[in-house]
C-alpha cells in the first residue's frame, strides 16, 4: 500500500510530463553572437545588490563581458571619448536610458508536457520573452535524455531556449520502487553517469534518503526536494539539509521542522491525499500550526540551515489561486497566450494535479491568505538573516503560465518584504550560486557570460514592467497605455526580440485555436 500512494503521487504530480513534448525547432530568432558587440548608454543593475549605475557602455565578445565601462552622469551629455570606441565590424546597441539587468534564473521550470499539450518551443518562448536565459527542469518530465538533448541544442544555441539544468526524480527509469540504501546509493552513481546535473526528491523511507543524498552529495551533484507529504512525518527539510540536500522546493517539510507541540500536521479526521481539495486546504493551515516567529524554536531553525548554506526556493506564485483564485484564473494574458489545452488542464477535475477547485470558496482562500502571511515573514526572515533565498516559477500548473508566472514570482517576493535589488538578487545571482554556476553567470561582470534583460522602463520602481503585457500608465492625453514588457533578451551575446518571441507565442496559441476550434471560456458559466 506504502509504494502504491507514493508511486500514485509522483503519477499525478508528473502527469502533463510523463511522455516527451514536440522537439524545438532549429532556431530562427536571435542576432549574433557578434566578435565585437558594444551596448551604449544603460543603466546597470548588476544582480549582485548594488544601485543602479549609469550611463554605463558594456563591451561583448562572442558571448563574454569584456569591459563594463561608466560613460557619464545621468542628465547629460555624453563625451564621446570616454566611451569604447567602434571597429568598422562592431555592432554597436544604441540603448541610452534603458536598463540592463542580469538574465533572469527561473530555478522551478518544467518543460510541458503532451498532457497539456504545450510544445517546447511555446514554453521556451514564453521563457526567453521574459528574460529568463537559465532555467532548472526539476524532474526531466520529458525523459532525461531529451532533456539531455535539448540542453545540449540550448548550449550551443541550435535552438531558441534557456540554458537548462536537468534534475532527475529520484528513482526516475530504475523500474522498481527503491528500497534500500545501497539501491539508493548505485541508482545516484548511474544517474550521474547519465549525465543528470542533479537530482530532485520527494520522499521515501529514511535510509534510503540518507544514503541517497549523502552520495550524491559525496560525488558533486546538486539536489532539489519537495517534500510530500506522505513522507513529512518522518523526514522533514532539517533530515535533508543535515544529508547534504543543496535547494528545498516549495515549502513543505518546513513548517513540519518548526513543530513545538505536536509532531504530526492537525489533518481533518476524513481527509484523503487523493482527494486534493483536502490536501491543498488542509495545508493552508500548516503555518499556523508552526513554532511562533522570534520563538527558540523559530530561530533554532533558521541557525541550522544558515549554517548548512541551505537555498530556498519558494515558488510563492504555483499557489496564489490558493489565496485568490478568480485574479489567478481571469489574468490577463490568458486570453491571448494560453493554449487551449492548457486551459483545459487547469480546469476543477478530480484526477489532474492542481485542479483541485471542488468546491473552493471563501474559507479556503482567508485560511491561505494568513498562511502566506506566516510563510512570507519566514522566508523574509531567513533571507534579513544571510539566506539564499532563489526564484522559480513551477508554471504548467494551477492557472500560472511559463514566463509570466516567474515575472509573478518577483511581485510576490517584494510582497514579503524583500527590496527590489534583493528580489532581483534571488532572480539572478543567487540563482546562479544554487546551480554553481556563479563564476559564469547570475550578474553582469567582466568574464562572465552575456546574459541580460533589457528594457525601456525601471523595474525597480514597477516590478510589472517585466510582464510581457507590460504595465498600463495613463499618457499626457489622458489615455490609458502599455509601456513595458523586456525589449531584448540576450543569453550567450545573441540578441533576441522579446516582444517578436511572444508574437510566435500568440501565433502558436491562435493556430491551435483555429485547428481546435475553440476559445478560453470560464467553468460554469454557460447557464
Amino acid at each position: 500500500m506504502r509504494k502504491h500512494l507514493l508511486s500514485a503521487f509522483l503519477f499525478i504530480i508528473s502527469a502533463a510530463l510523463q511522455a516527451q513534448v514536440t522537439p524545438s525547432p532549429d532556431r530562427a530568432e536571435g542576432e549574433g553572437p557578434y566578435d565585437r558587440l558594444i551596448i551604449r548608454g544603460v543603466t546597470l543593475v548588476d544582480g549582485t545588490g548594488a544601485p543602479p549605475m549609469g550611463p554605463v557602455d558594456i563591451v561583448v565578445e562572442q558571448n563574454i563581458i569584456k569591459e563594463i565601462r561608466t560613460v557619464g552622469y545621468p542628465g547629460l551629455e555624453i563625451k564621446d571619448e570616454r566611451r569604447p570606441q567602434a571597429g568598422e565590424n562592431d555592432e554597436v546597441l544604441d540603448l541610452e536610458g534603458h536598463y540592463l539587468l542580469p538574465g533572469f534564473v527561473d530555478m522551478h521550470g518544467h518543460i510541458g508536457g503532451r498532457g497539456q499539450g504545450t510544445p517546447a518551443e511555446y514554453v521556451f518562448k514564453l521563457w526567453m520573452a521574459h528574460g529568463i536565459t537559465t532555467i532548472r527542469d526539476p524532474s526531466a518530465g520529458n525523459g532525461l535524455d531529451w532533456v539531455l538533448e535539448h540542453k545540449s541544442k540550448s548550449a550551443n544555441n541550435s535552438i531558441t531556449a534557456p540554458r537548462i539544468f536537468a534534475y532527475t526524480s529520484f528513482g526516475q527509469g530504475a523500474g522498481k520502487t527503491i528500497s534500500n540504501a545501497q539501491e539508493a546509493r548505485d541508482w545516484v552513481n548511474e544517474n550521474a553517469k547519465k549525465g543528470a546535473d542533479g537530482i530532485k526528491f520527494f520522499g521515501a523511507k529514511p535510509e534510503v534518503m540518507q544514503a541517497a543524498m549523502e552520495e550524491n552529495k559525496k560525488i558533486g551533484l546538486r539536489s532539489a526536494m519537495h517534500h510530500a507529504q506522505m513522507d513529512v512525518a518522518r523526514w522533514n527539510v532539517l533530515h535533508s539539509a543535515r544529508a547534504g540536500l543543496t535547494t528545498m522546493e516549495h515549502w513543505y517539510g518546513l513548517p513540519e521542522a518548526l513543530f513545538s507541540d505536536r509532531t504530526i500536521q492537525d489533518y481533518r479526521l476524513d481527509f484523503n491525499y487523493q482527494n486534493e481539495q483536502h490536501r491543498f486546504a488542509d495545508a493552508g493551515k500548516l503555518w499556523k500550526q508552526a513554532a511562533n516567529r522570534g520563538s527558540e524554536k523559530y530561530e533554532q531553525v533558521i541557525k541550522e540551515l544558515l549554517e548548512l548554506d541551505f537555498t530556498i526556493d519558494p515558488t510563492f506564485n504555483i499557489y496564489e489561486a490558493n489565496r485568490d483564485l478568480m485574479r489567478t484564473r481571469r489574468a490577463e494574458w490568458h486570453d491571448t497566450y494560453t493554449l487551449p489545452s492548457l486551459w483545459k488542464f487547469y480546469q476543477p477535475s478530480r484526477e489532474s494535479h492542481g485542479s483541485y477547485w471542488f468546491d473552493w470558496g471563501t474559507e479556503e482562500e482567508i485560511q491561505w491568505k494568513e498562511n502566506y502571511r506566516i510563510w512570507m515573514d519566514f522566508v523574509n526572515d531567513y533571507k534579513n538573516r544571510g539566506g539564499r533565498v532563489t526564484a522559480g516559477s513551477d508554471s504548467g500548473f494551477i492557472y500560472q503560465l511559463y514566463g509570466f508566472a516567474f515575472i509573478r514570482e518577483l511581485e510576490l517576493l517584494r510582497e514579503a518584504g524583500f527590496h527590489p535589488l534583493e528580489v532581483i538578487r534571488s532572480a539572478t545571482m543567487y540563482g546562479a550560486e544554487a546551480l554553481g554556476w556563479e563564476d559564469k553567470i547570475g550578474t553582469v561582470e567582466v568574464g562572465k557570460l552575456a546574459d541580460f534583460v533589457i528594457l525601456e522602463e525601471n523595474p525597480l520602481q514597477n516590478l510589472k514592467v517585466l510582464y510581457g503585457t507590460g504595465a498600463i500608465r495613463i499618457a499626457e492625453n489622458n489615455e490609458p497605455i502599455r509601456v513595458g514588457g523586456v525589449k531584448y533578451t540576450v543569453k550567450d551575446g545573441i540578441v533576441y526580440d522579446a516582444k517578436k518571441l511572444l508574437e510566435d507565442v500568440k501565433i502558436i496559441v491562435d493556430q491551435k485555436k483555429k485547428e481546435e476550434n475553440t476559445t478560453i471560456k470560464q467553468p460554469g458559466l454557460d447557464w
